[in-house]
């Protein structure tokens, strides 16, 4: 984590500010695509053997395949990862938000190379592996962090039974263990590929309470006192009311000859009149 701090104060101001919506345009676009040009999509997969031969644009443009979803729940879909990314950007902050999606994406597309490196050397050149490497892992990695970050929030299976993230996100990953021993050498590739980031990002460091929401309030509690403290002056002249933001070279004194905590400034220290209680 300490490169990554590192990397943001050098970095940072780089940083997409809500890539989530970048994701979820693509996504819709990848929607369109699939129901009005449905042979375009095979276009679109991640294809070494392709990219090689010149079809570049693979590279990128298999996220635009969505992940599979059915399309009366699209619109809910849709809504629940951008907030679900929203909410992750919130937490760790933009530039951390950046390296974990992008980080994801980079990591499935060296894994899908790996993978064709393997198959060019043992059988030659071959075709499908595109059909492994898809955003549906992506989205299940964006819900693990999510779920790590805010394991008590609650969603509403089928809209009415209430479950807390942490439960869904076990349960996502008991299925991607299942999926690993189940798949072929292709299908672990691609799930330990794009999953990467999340073990990467999430398991370099055990201070979990760092992104915690508890710990998320109590930083922006800070910011705010801070703010606030920022604004509070120490010295304040009793007769004209000026402080020492109205000027570097004012001086302040309290006149001993005052009952109570009287401060004057330089103009008024030896020409106001003095208090006295009675």
């Amino acid at each position: 984590m300490g490169f990554l701090n590192k990397m943001e104060r050098k970095f940072g101001k780089y940083a997409i500010q809500n890539l989530t919506f970048w994701l979820i345009g693509a996504w819709v676009l990848g929607f369109i695509i699939q129901y009005t040009m449905p042979e375009v999509q095979k276009m679109l997969t991640l294809e070494p053997a392709l990219i090689l031969r010149g079809q570049v644009w693979r590279v990128v443009s298999w996220l635009l395949i969505p992940p599979a979803v059915n399309i009366l729940f699209l619109i809910f879909f849709l809504s629940c990862y951008y907030f679900i990314g929203t909410s992750i950007e919130q937490a760790i902050g933009t530039f951390r938000y950046n390296v974990y999606l992008i980080g994801g994406i980079l990591c499935s597309i060296l894994g899908a190379f790996i993978l064709y490196g393997g198959y060019f050397l043992a059988r030659g050149s071959v075709l499908g592996i595109g059909y492994y490497f898809s955003t549906q892992y992506i989205t299940m990695s964006l819900f693990m962090a999510f779920a790590v970050i805010y394991p008590n929030v609650e969603f509403r299976l089928y809209f009415i039974i209430p479950i807390k993230a942490k439960w869904m996100g076990i349960v996502d990953a008991v299925w991607m263990l299942f999926m690993l021993i189940a798949s072929n050498a292709a299908g672990r590739t691609a799930i330990i590929a794009s999953l990467m980031n999340f073990i990467i990002f999430f398991f370099s460091t055990r201070n979990y309470k760092r992104v915690s929401p508890k710990e998320i309030h109590r930083k922006q509690v800070y910011r705010q006192q801070m703010r606030q403290s920022e604004n509070i002056t120490r010295h304040k002249c009793a007769i004209c009311g000026r402080t020492e933001k109205d000027g570097a070279e004012l001086e302040f004194r309290f006149c001993t000859k005052c009952e109570g905590n009287y401060e004057y400034c330089q103009d008024h220290l030896f020409t106001h009149q003095h208090v006295k209680r009675n």
